[in-house]
């Protein structure tokens, strides 16, 4: 049966410790397969991206295949033809597609008219891949999930969305802080709640961090946001994530960000650079899970 990672929805919650399990596993053994052995991944990228892009590279690697990167300047996919037609031809070519795109419609048109798996490197609805990578990395530390609580504020971005996605497939508190005008898509917070996820929605980033085991945060403009810089910087003051705010969390409370980072905006330069950070583990950690969801996807 073909596979397809859009969402962290698409791993089944009876399959997602395994998952995490088999990164650990990964990552501890530092593992190489050739499990892709003969197989070509084009990595289509219209976003710019360090992490991503290295990481999947190298995994694909690691895994015995060989990666193709296309960047948007490189490709005509949704310009001078239809996005369905792309995907019909490039399914003739390749053994799956790793997409770093705008709409999360763009990947919905990949899959209908394609027949070869496709991976979710970003969209403007979701990041999934990240938040996996992060909640490894969280397992890593306390792998009773369902005992944590964690805290995301900033903007209801992508991340905000996978990490509730997240909150009802792994079974940890998620409380988000959002300035109004900028909270998540409500009907993808209350999905997540009727799928059982523990989830609270604030404009107050101190009660959101109250007694989190994980505080994460992520820059308040996006990619392809820039223009709006200054409007966010006012609708976001109070919510950086400084040593005040990270008081407020559980003794040994760890600080999260996907990267890249803004010292000084969102996160403060003692708390990124402090004892509590673990951001170096979440980059290190987005190859290992995305091989493994990649071994998910082309395993049996």
């Amino acid at each position: 049966m073909l596979k397809h990672f859009l969402t962290i929805l698409d791993i089944p919650r009876d399959e997602a410790r395994q998952v995490l399990l088999r990164a650990k596993e990964m990552k501890d053994n530092n593992v190489r397969t050739d499990l892709l052995d003969g197989k070509v991944l084009l990595m289509i990228f219209d976003k710019a991206s360090t992490r991503t892009r290295v990481s999947f590279e190298v995994g694909v690697r690691q895994l015995g295949g060989e990666p193709v990167f296309i960047a948007s300047k490189d490709s005509q996919l949704g310009r001078s033809e239809p996005l369905k037609d792309a995907a019909r031809v490039l399914t003739r070519y390749a053994d799956g597609l790793i997409v770093r795109t705008f709409g999360q419609d763009k990947l919905e048109t990949l899959v209908e008219y394609g027949n070869i798996p496709v991976v979710n490197a970003l969209t403007d609805e979701y990041h999934p891949c990240q938040i996996m990578a992060d909640v490894l990395t969280m397992y890593e530390r306390t792998p009773n999930l369902e005992e944590i609580k964690v805290a995301w504020v900033g903007d209801g971005n992508n991340m905000a969305h996978s990490f509730i996605n997240g909150a009802a497939t792994f079974g940890y508190e998620l409380a988000l802080a959002c300035p109004e005008g900028y909270k998540p898509d409500n009907a993808i917070l209350e999905n997540a709640r009727s799928l059982g996820a523990k989830i609270t929605l604030t404009e107050d980033p101190a009660e959101a961090v109250a007694g989190a085991h994980y505080v994460h945060t992520d820059v308040w403009a996006s990619m392809g946001q820039e223009e709006e810089q200054k409007k966010r910087e006012a609708a976001f003051a109070g919510f950086m994530v400084d040593d005040a705010l990270m008081g407020k969390a559980a003794p040994d409370a760890k600080f999260m960000h996907c990267l890249p980072a803004h010292r000084g905006e969102e996160v403060s330069e003692s708390v990124f650079e402090g004892p509590a950070s673990i951001v170096w583990d979440q980059a290190e950690n987005r190859l290992h899970m995305q091989k493994t969801i990649l071994e998910w996807i082309y395993k049996d």
